[in-house]
């Protein structure tokens, strides 16, 4: 006589448990996409703010407040001198909404962006993803 194995019920994904994605790790993300953006840099030195210098290899300042189904960005960056604003912005905007949704599968509701600095390009190709 053949015995026959039951497989167990299979659980709604929903109810087998929660992952829980840290807001740091969140911020980590956009800010390295960001980073990503040719035009797109960070702030690097200074004091309280001051004397702070355009740095292209440094990551913007980024903070995340997420909710349980979205998260509202706000990035801090500089950018190069002479790029379009208008167009670095929605560069960013969209590299950074897509990444963000891609790595943690959170929907990006919204990115603020605050140019802090401009600078003269460091670099010939200040056009597209580095």
């Amino acid at each position: 006589m053949a015995s026959t194995v039951v497989a167990p019920p299979v659980d709604d994904p929903r109810t087998r448990g929660r992952l829980t994605i840290p807001q740091r790790v969140v911020q980590r993300i956009a800010a390295q996409a960001a980073s990503e953006i040719a035009a797109a840099g960070g702030r690097a030195g200074g004091l309280l703010g001051l004397g702070g210098r355009v740095e292209q290899g440094a990551r913007p300042k980024v903070t995340a407040t997420l909710s349980s189904e979205s998260v509202d960005l706000a990035i801090e960056l500089a950018l190069d001198y002479p790029v379009s604003l208008r167009t670095a912005a929605r560069q960013v905007r969209d590299h950074v909404a897509e990444r963000v949704r891609t790595l943690t599968g959170v929907a990006v509701h919204r990115i603020d962006l605050t140019v802090v600095a401009v600078g003269l390009a460091d670099r010939a190709d200040s056009e597209g993803l580095r």
